[in-house]
Formats: C-alpha cells, structure tokens, sequence
C-alpha cells in the first residue's frame, strides 16, 4: 500500500492547532458544554503523535492534547483530528486513535484510563459531513453493538460457579472441574465430580490425557499419584459417565495424563488400570498408559523428581518410553519435556 503524503492542509492545521493559545480557543468553541465544563484548559500540553499503530501513522493528522479536569484528579486528551475528504470509517479511526492514547496513559504508569475526546475539524468539498461520527452506527446491528459495548464484557469465571453447576457444562465439565480447583493441596473433595464427569465420555482421548499432564504439572499437591488412587475409588461412577460414550478417545487420553501430572494423588496407574476395566471403549487407550507408567517407574521417578528438582529422572523415564515405542507427544505429555528436549534421546 502505498503511504499518503502529507498536503499542505495538514500542514497548516498542525502549525495552527499545535498552538495552545490556537488549541483553547478552538476547544472552546467546538467541545460539547458537559465536557467543557470539566476541562482545564490552562494545562494544555501538547503531546507527540508517536503512540499511533504504525498501520495508522500515514493516515494521522491529528493533534493531541492533554489536560487536567477541573477537578484536578484526573487526566483529559483532546485529540483534534483534520480532515479535508469524508471517509465511511472515520468514527472508527477515531476510536483506535483514542485508545492508543489510552494506552500510552497507561504505559506511562497511570492505573486509570483517561478521558479521551476525539474531535473532528472538516472542510471537504461534501458538505455537510455525510457519514456518522457515532462508531456504533458502523456495524451491521448498532444496537447489539451498543448493548455488547456499553456493558460488561461476558465473563466465565469458574471460582464462583458451584461444582453441581459445573458438572451440568457438559465437555467443557472437566476441564472447568479440575481448573478451579487445581491449587488445592487436598483433591480429595474433588474425586466425585471428576468421577462422574470423565464417565460422560464427553472428553477426548487427548483431552484426558492433557488434563493428567495439568494436573501433575500445575497442582499444588505433593501427592498427585494418591489422588489418581483415590479416584480409583470412584470408578463405579466415573466408569457410568464414561460409558455413556459421551467422551472421545483423545479426551480420556488427555484426562488421565492431566490427573497423572497435575494432580494430588501417588497411585495413577492403578486408577488407569481400573478405570480401563469398567470402561471398555476406552480400555486400549487406558491400558496402554498404565503400562508404560508402571514399567518405566514413573510413580518413583515424580516424587524423586520433584523432592530434588531434576530432570534427570523425567528424562531416564522418557528415554525408556521412546524406547519402547510410545509416541513422541505422549511421551512429551507424560514426562513434561519438551519436544526440543526429547530430540536427543531418541537418538
């Protein structure tokens, strides 16, 4: 694309307007009363132009000001922008221009976004100004526009929502379950839910075993292999749910691995082994797990590896697992290596 030049009518707008004395007048003749009764105008600055995106900076011809409110506890910028031909999206230029001035307010270390004023100075041959200054008149439903904008933005968040609400969430169920309370020291409340969730068969293989691998690697327990025991216990009702075929392959592959890494229990691979009796859709994929597990010693190898922050012990068991022919993202999934780390011992 190429970039616009400048004309001589915006060089002759800035010489003026980047004036205070010019400014003043000129934003008290021209900003709405409520504003400018709020607006100190004895401390205008004026400010550098260099906050504008980059994809934006050949289009800016603007002027920036920023001033105190009248109250003297806050900041106020008057972004005075020129333009000598009408363009359909102007509205909306001017918005990004006043939040990129709100983020160099911010940047500058303020904790609260200023008021930014944006205000159009125009002397095109159309006349008058045929489009819209209000940016919400720019999209195709202004009103959901403006319901969407003017309000709070939608927010999921799970620490308030009750775990009997949760269980209702259908796939997103465990994932919400286990995320909300994977900083507990002590899981042990949470294996009924979990339970009962990963029997709806609602996740996938990976996403089971992504779940295992978050729980060993995220979790505040000590103990994340007696948490996968104690889940065990709890294997008449998960097993229930995960029948109900609800659960893709690569969801409960995910599931165990989030519970193996990210959880509190000491005993995964008996929990694996059980949950694969009661679940037969899944057994295969369960069985595979627990047997690489238990061959390779990664019950000892977690707890050794985490009393003395190595990865030696992550990586014996990883070479072991290659070794033995388990794919390379499992593995990494298991053990918590990097794909960059695993390179060399495959060799």
């Amino acid at each position: 694309m190429k970039k616009p030049t400048s004309t001589p009518h915006d060089a002759v707008f800035k010489i003026y307007l980047s004036h205070p004395d010019t400014a003043r007048d000129f934003l008290q003749l021209y900003l709405p009363e409520t504003l400018l009764k709020v607006c100190d105008l004895r401390t205008l600055h004026l400010e550098s132009g260099h906050f504008v995106e980059d994809d934006l900076r050949p289009f800016y011809a603007d002027i920036l000001y920023s001033l105190k409110t009248t109250a003297g506890d806050g900041y106020i910028y008057a972004l005075i922008e020129h333009q000598s031909t009408p363009d359909r999206h102007m509205a909306f230029r001017l918005m990004r221009y006043a939040i990129a001035a709100m983020q160099r307010h911010l940047d500058a270390g303020h904790d609260r976004l200023p008021l930014v004023i944006p205000v159009l100075f125009y002397h095109g041959l159309v006349s008058p100004y045929p489009f819209s200054l209000r940016w919400l008149d720019e999209f195709v439903a202004p009103e959901l526009a403006g319901h969407l904008y003017h309000g709070a933005f939608p927010l999921a968040d799970i620490t308030v929502i009750p775990d009997d609400e949760i269980a209702t969430h259908q796939r997103m169920a465990t994932l919400e379950l286990l995320q909300k309370h994977i900083r507990q020291r002590d899981l042990a409340q949470l294996l009924d839910k979990l339970s009962e969730l990963l029997l709806t068969g609602l996740a996938t293989e990976s996403q089971v075993q992504a779940l295992m691998h978050y729980l060993v690697q995220a979790g505040n327990t000590r103990e994340p292999i007696k948490f996968i025991r104690e889940l065990a216990q709890l294997l008449d009702k998960l097993s229930e749910l995960l029948l109900t075929g609800l659960a893709t392959e690569s969801q409960v592959q995910a599931l165990m691995h989030y519970l193996v890494q990210a959880g509190n229990t000491r005993e995964p691979i008996k929990f694996i082994r059980e949950l694969a009796l009661r679940t037969p859709q899944h057994k295969e994929t369960l069985m595979t797990i627990a047997e690489y597990l238990e061959q390779q010693g990664l019950e000892r190898g977690l707890a050794q590896g985490r009393q003395e922050g190595r990865k030696e012990e992550a990586q014996r068991i990883a070479v072991a697992m290659l070794h033995s022919g388990l794919p390379r993202d499992l593995v990494a999934r298991l053990t918590g290596l990097t794909e960059q780390e695993l390179t060399p011992l495959a060799d």
